[in-house]
């Protein structure tokens, strides 16, 4: 079954279940959050691989509990990092685990948290990504290159959608989902909406990267993308 008629037949199956809004679905599954996780752990150890020697600066999109940080910190235990999420009980967790590093911790949507411009040596988003509109991410994406130096990079790891069938089933999807329980667009809700790989390197290509696809660990619906700032 490919990967498409598996989450639609989920999806289907789930159809009356209501949506949760961003930062209290993750919040009310802070004592589960690195379990369900851990099956990335090759993935957060490559990303701690990936990070240049030279960086000094980090900027985490979506950072959670910190599981990336914990292989980024193992071999970078000097870097300064801000981390940005939306729930306070994964930042209070991250903060519990790594209270000896330097480390910014901000409460809030990385969408609208104002960066500051050519900050950063690299910024990591891992499974974070995958629940906005092109255009969403297109404005997310050059908020980004403003916010690394020249040279900079973003790693990002995260799924992708199979088709063009299965990113348009779901942005329909979600859409048929806000309607019946009346929540506005500007709302953020907990509902997966990836993009395929070819839109997702468009659109980091359109904000100004030069980005490629470093290859998968186990995961074929899941690159990891190196995106750069010229």
């Amino acid at each position: 079954m490919s990967d498409f008629a598996a989450i639609r037949q989920w999806l289907e199956n789930t159809q009356d279940e209501p949506l949760e809004d961003m930062g209290g679905f993750f919040d009310r599954r802070v004592d589960t959050y690195e379990d369900h996780m851990r099956p990335w752990r090759d993935y957060y150890r490559w990303l701690g691989e990936l990070i240049p020697p030279q960086a000094a600066t980090l900027l985490d999109l979506g950072c959670g509990t910190g599981l990336e940080l914990d292989e980024i910190f193992r071999l970078r235990p000097d870097l300064a990092v801000t981390g940005i999420d939306l729930a306070p009980g994964m930042l209070a967790r991250l903060r519990e685990k790594h209270p000896e590093r330097k480390l910014t911790l901000m409460e809030g949507d990385y969408l609208t948290v104002p960066l500051p411009s050519c900050a950063y040596d690299v910024a990591v988003a891992f499974e974070t990504l995958h629940h906005f509109s092109p255009e969403t991410k297109l404005g997310l994406f050059r908020r980004i290159f403003a916010a690394l130096r020249p040279g900079g990079m973003l790693l990002e790891g995260d799924y992708t959608a199979e088709s063009d069938e299965m990113e348009a089933y779901l942005f329909a999807e979600l859409a048929r989902r806000r309607a019946r329980q009346g929540i506005p667009a500007d709302v953020f809700v907990h509902f997966d909406t990836p993009l395929t790989l070819e839109h997702e390197l468009a659109l980091l290509r359109q904000a100004g990267f030069i980005a490629e696809v470093l290859g998968w660990r186990g995961e074929d619906n899941t690159p990891m993308i190196r995106a750069v700032k010229p």
